[in-house]
């Protein structure tokens, strides 16, 4: 950094102290001398100042001849030229390179920033797929518990059915029996009543005490039968009510069947639901690795990037090499030039 303040006479003493000490009074070595202080520019500018008012003395006569200090402005000249077109050169390349190194970058970071978005939203849809794999799963565990429980009911209910049955197999082998014994009786009776007739004539009496008797008989068979005529209406009755009750078993039979068949549609929903998972998962396993290889090539463009500066960096140090010896040059072309008039100055007088 430039020090505020500096004074041609300030250079004026750090170059004679320079002289002094029998060493090259350079741009580096006077900014030295001053601690490091001071533009180089307002160095060399003061240098030179003082160089062209201490020119014509006899102390600083170059003792060269006039066509090496021809070929050492010439040189001196091309190697500034040469110099500065190559650091424009650089400048533009490592400008140009930068460019396109920043423009990769952009591209790279929205890339990634588009696919961390669209991670975000697939995980989002994952979370929400999982939420309703959970849903189902507890759906699907209190419909079979729904299942077991209606089953263990078929169960009973079908134990219940077979005793039914069984009673009503029972009752129906009793009323089978009443009417064969009625019919028994029936006939026996007509048997009897046949053969009281065809001793009417003989037995008048006996056949009306017999009759008489048969009449009582049969008044207590017919009481038997109308109890169980009544009996076989009740047990007609609870046997209808059994069918009932079947029907309703049968009717709630089908009911379950067709929760178990839901069930079923709903295992086959559970189940695409699974391949759905399945899917969505390769998918983000994908996304993944696809974020993996841009923040791979974000990496590689950062390298690239830091060479690209570390090559402007040495462009850099390159020209600020290149400095000093055009420094140490222009003193030589002033020198030149001060000698040509010198000697033609010293033409026109002879």
């Amino acid at each position: 950094m430039a020090r505020a303040g500096l004074y041609k006479s300030d250079v004026q003493k750090a170059r004679d102290a320079l002289l002094a000490q029998r060493k090259k009074p350079s741009v580096d070595a006077v900014r030295v001398a001053l601690g490091n202080t001071g533009s180089k520019t307002t160095i060399h500018r003061y240098l030179r100042e003082l160089e062209g008012e201490e020119g014509g003395g006899p102390a600083r006569t170059v003792a060269v001849s006039d066509a090496l200090q021809d070929l050492v402005a010439r040189l001196a000249s091309r190697l500034q030229e040469e110099a500065e077109s190559i650091l424009t050169q650089e400048r533009e390349r490592h400008q140009a390179e930068l460019h396109s190194r920043q423009q990769a970058l952009s591209g790279a970071q929205e890339e990634a920033a588009a696919l961390s978005s669209r991670l975000q939203r697939t995980e989002a849809s994952l979370h929400q797929e999982q939420a309703a794999h959970a849903l189902l799963q507890q759906n699907l565990g209190d419909r079979i518990a729904e299942i077991a429980q209606l089953n263990e009911r078929i169960a009973g209910m079908t134990v219940r059915l077979a005793d039914h049955e069984a009673h009503t197999r029972s009752l129906e082998d009793k009323h089978a029996h009443a009417r064969e014994a009625l019919e028994h009786y029936r006939t026996s009776t007509k048997e009897q009543r046949e053969q009281e007739l065809r001793r009417h004539e003989h037995q008048v009496q006996e056949l009306q005490v017999a009759l008489r008797q048969a009449n009582e008989a049969l008044g207590a068979k017919n009481q038997e039968l109308l109890v169980l005529n009544r009996d076989n209406g009740q047990w007609l009755e609870r046997h209808g009510r059994i069918e009932r009750e079947l029907a309703q078993l049968r009717q709630a039979h089908e009911g379950q069947h067709s929760e178990v068949v839901a069930l079923r549609q709903t295992a086959t929903d559970y189940l695409a639901l699974q391949e759905r998972w399945k899917t969505d998962a390769k998918t983000l396993d994908t996304m993944r690795n696809e974020l993996a290889q841009v923040q791979d090539t974000l990496a590689r463009e950062r390298e690239r990037r830091e060479s690209a500066e570390a090559d402007a960096l040495r462009a850099n140090a390159r020209l600020e090499a290149l400095e000093p010896l055009l420094n140490q040059l222009t003193p030589a072309q002033n020198a030149v030039k001060k000698t040509r008039r010198g000697h033609a100055q010293d033409g026109g007088a002879d």
